[in-house]
């Protein structure tokens, strides 16, 4: 066995045999001394560096999937007990790991709000990692989310929407937009020019998730203002019209009770939501 095997055992299968192995070679070379004195000190080395090697990677931890670093994010004694009493209508738990938000990432929240999306997103990328909270203007929930618990990688960001991303940030992972879209739709606003701008900052691969609440099929942006809802089938056309892909759509959101119909503030059900996450392509 060579070290290049030894390695490859190391990154690919359970070490015990490779221990045991390196162990009896080490062992063995006391009959090579007498007959092959330099030999058997290539051996002997050779021995002791394969031992080294499986024995260091054997104790290596393992990696949190995406699963756990969501638990640790949604676990986190920062977030608020308001955070926790939305939690069942956003389900973190499956939405981060479909964004794949990792540590060390930089990412962009949309219409930041209260910041409910921005501070999982905190969390999950970690003190390497940054989130730019974006809003048009500063709003007290924010400002006191960050003067209770100040977080030097949760930034908040205000400007327009059109142009969400301030000139010297480096280029980004992740953009999210969550259960906004649609008031964004009824605003004064280039919703294209957005869409583009989101798109050039992006890094190739980069991905741009968005939640919204359902309208009924065919209603376009109609009831955006009224029902605060939004046609999936609008968000797709525009978005891929900047230049993104459609890569997967969650159903983790969806609820087939929701009929649509009335208001997404109306509190009484959980609004059927759809989640697209859209790549730009490498």
């Amino acid at each position: 066995m060579d070290r290049e095997n030894v390695y490859r055992q190391c990154a690919g299968r359970p070490t015990p045999d490779g221990l045991a192995h390196a162990a009896r070679m080490a062992g063995s070379t006391g009959s090579l001394m007498t007959a092959t004195p330099v030999l058997s000190s290539a051996f002997r080395g050779l021995a002791f560096a394969m031992l080294f090697a499986v024995a260091g990677c054997a104790t290596k931890p393992a990696q949190p999937t995406p699963e756990q670093r969501a638990q640790a994010a949604i676990a986190s004694p920062i977030r608020t007990d308001q955070d926790r009493r939305m939690d069942s209508s956003r389900n973190p738990a499956a939405f981060l790991p479909f964004t794949g938000v990792a540590p060390g990432m930089v990412v962009l929240d949309v219409s930041a709000g209260a910041g409910y999306t921005s501070q999982l997103l905190a969390l999950s990328v970690g003190p390497d990692g940054k989130l730019l909270a974006q809003r048009p203007a500063p709003g007290d929930a924010l400002t006191k989310r960050l003067a209770d618990h100040p977080q030097p990688n949760f930034i908040p960001v205000y400007r327009p929407f059109e142009d969400p991303i301030p000139p010297d940030a480096p280029k980004l992972d992740l953009v999210t937009l969550v259960n906004n879209y649609h008031d964004i739709v009824y605003q004064p606003i280039d919703r294209a020019k957005m869409n583009q701008r989101i798109y050039a900052a992006l890094k190739p691969g980069g991905r741009f998730v968005i939640v919204d609440h359902s309208a009924q099929a065919g209603t376009g942006i109609s009831v955006a203002r009224t029902l605060h809802r939004i046609d999936r089938d609008v968000v797709v056309a525009e978005v891929t019209q900047a230049g993104f892909v459609l890569e997967a759509e969650g159903r983790f959101l969806r609820n087939p009770a929701d009929t649509r119909d009335v208001s997404s503030g109306d509190g009484r059900i959980n609004t059927d939501k759809f989640v697209l996450r859209f790549v730009k392509p490498a």
